[in-house]
């Protein structure tokens, strides 16, 4: 009996595992071709340095399951999804696109080896709050002229809350719209719209019977549910912290409310 639900494609390990399969490069292709201003030509040769599922093992720590690929002129491009918003997220990201960038070239090689990186960041939760795009691209630029300095560091960000509900008409919203998917109603009526993205949904659904995709999906989610409990957790216990030295101050209840975000339920348990 097959089973009742369709993995999720923002399962970070199912997206690496339809996206980020070396003998079947052309759902990344095809999904780059929609984000990215490259010429098509470039995605001839994709070569995937990182083809293991688990190069980071079962830690404790959830290891960020990305994908990065090389293009045919020697560009690299690293996708990665962030579920849950983090406060040092764009930090990590800049941290990461400068690494890419000095682990190209070693002592005494020319500088004019380096080649274009790209992040594409695709995130289930809205990130960029000065505007309401879905599709939003950096790159560096003069802040009062606009004119680009230089176009050897891009980063995307991929926001799925901000996809409108109707198409724009682009491949984009048809590759946003299957990440974003939840019934397999939704996944139909796409796999009819755009015939690359039935190949997709094809191998969805291929990956949802096997039980083994299954499991490692599952036990994907089930350690960021652990490591987003035990962070909620931590952030309880440091509230409840405050309010009990704002308490033995005598600070107002109500003040300690605005102060800590706590219920006043919790906090008058505080003084028994």
């Amino acid at each position: 009996m097959p089973p009742p639900f369709l993995l999720s494609p923002i399962n970070d390990a199912v997206f690496k595992m339809i996206f980020g399969d070396s003998h079947d490069i052309g759902h990344l292709t095809n999904f780059l071709k929609s984000a990215l201003t490259i010429p098509p030509e470039d995605y001839e040769e994709v070569f995937l340095p990182d083809p293991h599922l688990m190069r980071d093992g079962w830690g404790d720590k959830l290891s960020i399951l990305d994908v990065k690929l090389k293009t045919r002129s020697g560009k690299l491009i690293d996708i990665e999804i962030q579920l849950v918003d983090q406060p040092d997220l764009r930090e990590r990201i800049v941290f990461y696109l400068a690494k890419m960038v000095t682990e190209q070239i070693g002592a005494g090689e020319p500088y004019r080896n380096i080649q274009r990186t790209i992040c594409i960041l695709i995130t289930d939760f809205k990130l960029i709050a000065e505007n309401t795009s879905y599709h939003n691209r950096y790159r560096l630029h003069d802040a009062a002229s606009g004119s680009e300095f230089t176009d050897l560091l891009e980063v995307n960000t991929l926001e799925l809350p901000k996809l409108p509900r109707n198409t724009d008409g682009s491949t984009l919203w048809d590759w946003m719209g299957f990440l974003k998917a939840k019934s397999k109603e939704e996944f139909v009526m796409l796999a009819e719209k755009n015939p690359e993205v039935k190949k997709a949904v094809a191998k969805l659904m291929t990956l949802t019977e096997d039980e083994q995709a299954r499991m490692v999906a599952d036990a994907r989610d089930k350690m960021r549910w652990d490591i987003e409990s035990r962070e909620r957790a931590a952030v309880e216990k440091q509230r409840l912290e405050i309010a009990r030295r704002l308490l033995a101050r005598n600070r107002p209840v109500e003040e300690i409310i605005e102060d800590t975000g706590l219920s006043r339920e919790k906090i008058q348990s505080l003084l028994h």
